[in-house]
């Protein structure tokens, strides 16, 4: 009997060991995303011509700090910091490819525009680099304001001709320093930038014939 009651107390230390490692007091991480408001806004009116170019968007790059999950902010004295427990739905550049493709489709300048890696052959590749995509709390305001800065590159696929290189940058102000309200601040100076990409790219598409495609 004794052993048996020594079995039992053996077990329920186990036992307490795997309820305490399956507890955890961590608050859970919160997953962001962001909409291409501008596409949702231009894709009504959109009329693309069966002429007009296509368009490849390579994965952009990012300055250094950036190319992450994590919400940039930064701090006074230029330090950099991330939000705690939250993220992107995936690494800044990939979520920056997704809203420049759904921006361009939306807007009906490009006959075709293909994400990176795609079996299709482009007239033309759109390089990005991004380079600020930060909540700034340098001015001392409680709230921070955003700011997001894409350096873009317009070149011909064969040959990688520049034809164009322009910055398309956007701001807004968070409402209270409360992470949706910062997010809510980082899809609207996001499409800002996204706009002036459209608008620029779309200058291109405009003046610029399809090119001969290789075999």
């Amino acid at each position: 009997m004794i052993r048996v009651a020594l079995l039992s107390a053996a077990a329920s230390l186990v036992l307490a060991g795997c309820s305490n490692l399956l507890h955890s007091d961590a608050q859970p991480t919160q997953i962001y995303i962001l909409r291409a408001t501008a596409a949702e806004a231009s894709r009504a009116t959109a009329d693309t011509s069966p002429t007009a170019p296509s368009l490849q968007i390579p994965r952009p790059s990012a300055d250094p700090g950036l190319a992450t999950q994590l919400i940039t902010l930064v701090r006074s004295d230029h330090r950099m910091d991330y939000y705690l427990g939250s993220r992107w739905a995936a690494d800044l550049p990939d979520l920056v490819e997704t809203l420049t493709i759904d921006t361009l489709r939306a807007s009906g300048a490009w006959g075709a525009v293909h994400e990176s890696p795609s079996p299709f052959l482009a007239d033309y590749l759109l390089q990005i680099n991004i380079r600020r995509f930060e909540a700034d709390y340098t001015s001392g305001k409680t709230a921070p304001r955003v700011y997001v800065v894409l350096d873009c590159t317009v070149a011909k696929r064969i040959g990688r001709d520049l034809v164009a290189a322009f910055v398309a940058e956007g701001q807004a102000d968070a409402a209270e320093n409360r992470l949706s309200a910062v997010v809510t601040a980082f899809e609207q100076a996001a499409n800002a930038a996204l706009t002036t990409m459209a608008d620029r790219s779309a200058a291109v598409a405009r003046t610029a014939p399809p090119t001969a495609s290789a075999p």
